[in-house]
């Protein structure tokens, strides 16, 4: 496969693979393989017979994959097979294991009937699968002064710690993918108290994460993109944490941190989506949720 690394790259690089012709064989990346078995599943369901025959088949090969892909902790990688280097950490980064969980567990309770060409054996495999991720979620979640917090965006596979990927993405909490991973979290049915209090300790983070007044601009704004005062505007969170919900952090290329955002280079604050509202979904979710699973419940 050819070499499909940018060409900021330099010496030294995280982002360098070890083996340029090996890279990105097969990856859960920017919702790759979770999407297309969902487009296969979609088409399987309208071809009866024979002529869906390959996409059923194809569909089933892909859940294999992901079961085979899938760490003895619960979590996935980046990338499978293994391709070094951060790809091989546990991903939450653009919802790699948060999308593989929801598809497994879509095809475990086979609501709307959307699988029944999924065998029963191969279902309850997906099942189990999809229980162990969520072990894995919950053993993840960062504990700071022993108070749960959030998620980073990839945590080291055997010290479940969060690690650094590219030079501008440390080794700190996430909230875009946080929130996803709550907004998985909170569509189980039966949470656990365990789940439940893991819920309530992410959404807690988030709400104090949250910044109002201010606006990060399109690339077309003078100076480029740079956080402004703008009154009215928000919520928006950094993508980027410290243990601190007060404390975002920004990496630039040359692997330095900044706490101010407007110190990044113009490449990378153009380059990057260092603010966002994602979270925003979470907490709406929560607002649902949270009527079913009052505190007193747990």
């Amino acid at each position: 496969m050819p070499n499909n690394i940018s060409h900021y790259l330099a010496s030294g690089d995280f982002d360098t693979p070890k083996e340029p012709d090996w890279n990105y064989v097969g990856t859960l990346d920017n919702n790759a393989t979770t999407t297309e078995l969902h487009f296969l599943a979609l088409v399987a369901k309208q071809t009866p017979g024979a002529a869906g025959d390959a996409y059923r088949d194809s569909f089933v090969r892909g859940i294999r994959y992901l079961l085979e892909a899938q760490f003895p902790n619960g979590g996935w990688p980046q990338v499978w097979p293994l391709e070094g280097g951060y790809h091989d950490a546990i991903t939450y980064n653009d919802d790699a294991v948060t999308l593989a969980a929801e598809l497994l567990t879509d095809v475990a309770e086979n609501d709307g009937d959307d699988y029944n060409f999924v065998s029963t054996t191969l279902r309850g495999k997906a099942a189990a699968a999809a229980h162990h991720a969520l072990d894995c979620i919950l053993a993840t979640q960062v504990k700071v002064d022993g108070q749960l917090t959030i998620w980073g965006q990839q945590h080291d596979a055997l010290t479940l710690q969060p690690v650094a990927a590219r030079n501008f993405e440390p080794a700190v909490l996430s909230s875009g993918e946080s929130a996803d991973l709550l907004v998985y979290l909170m569509s189980l049915p039966h949470p656990s108290a365990t789940l439940q209090a893991a819920i309530r300790a992410g959404v807690a983070f988030l709400k104090k994460a949250a910044v109002t007044g201010y606006a990060y601009t399109n690339r077309d704004a003078p100076g480029g993109r740079h956080l402004a005062a703008q009154a009215g505007a928000g919520p928006l969170w950094a993508r980027f944490y410290a243990a601190d919900p007060k404390r975002p952090v920004f990496g630039d290329r040359d692997k330095t941190i900044h706490d101010d955002v407007n110190e990044l280079t113009l490449e990378r604050r153009n380059g990057y989506s260092w603010y966002n509202d994602d979270p925003q979904k979470a907490l709406a979710a929560y607002e649902r949720w949270s009527k079913a699973h009052p505190p007193s419940a747990d």
